[in-house]
């Protein structure tokens, strides 16, 4: 059986495009395979805060020093937000762009589970990341990002650019990428990058299940 979590990052639950095609994607591989879905919508889970506690237990284990028993508590609380991440065998990522970046709360949740010996391990050769899932990232922005528009990725892009960095960082190399671009302008812009981006998550659901 294949397990899919689905990290949602917009607040929008019905007029999202993030979410409504990673839900495309979800529900037809669904369809052709044995899959077990968890829903992570970092706008309704109860996220703990990165507080002092917690700062100082992340540096105690850096030091390897000791944690005491706040510090201990504090740590503890992000280990099954973590352990839902380590057991997805599919990881679908939906993100809306803002302001050219990523909402505050999936910042928010991404802060919270990249720890050392949670989701990475560094030594004297470097970093390892730790989390094994296939990725599906559906990145979704207003604007057009093409090469010579105002806006051009290479400057403005700090969403797509940044989880994937991100997903190479936890050991998430395995990434199919989903982008819906020029949505605020107008309805049938609207639509057609929706219709695309539906045929893709489509075509993706039908190739990963033939891997499964």
């Amino acid at each position: 059986m294949t397990h899919i979590l689905h990290l949602v990052g917009s607040p929008r639950t019905t007029v999202s495009a993030s979410r409504e095609i990673a839900n495309v994607y979800i529900e037809h591989l669904s369809s052709l395979s044995n899959c077990t879905v968890d829903t992570l919508d970092v706008w309704k889970e109860h996220l703990p805060e990165f507080d002092e506690e917690a700062m100082n237990a992340k540096y105690a284990g850096i030091l390897g020093k000791p944690l005491t028993e706040r510090q201990q508590h504090a740590w503890a609380t992000l280990a099954p937000v973590v352990e839902r991440i380590l057991k997805a065998d599919i990881l679908v990522v939906s993100v809306p762009m803002w302001n050219f970046g990523i909402p505050y709360r999936l910042k928010h949740f991404i802060d919270l589970v990249s720890q050392k010996d949670y989701l990475f391990r560094f030594d004297a050769n470097g970093f390892t990341g730790m989390a094994s899932a296939k990725v599906v990232l559906v990145c979704a922005r207003g604007l057009n990002f093409a090469t010579g528009t105002d806006t051009p990725e290479a400057e403005f892009d700090h969403q797509k650019s940044y989880m994937l960095m991100w997903l190479k960082f936890i050991g998430l190399t395995d990434v199919d990428t989903i982008t819906l671009e020029q949505l605020v302008f107008g309805s049938e812009a609207d639509a057609a990058a929706r219709a695309k981006a539906k045929t893709i998550a489509l075509q993706l659901a039908n190739s990963h299940s033939a891997t499964l």
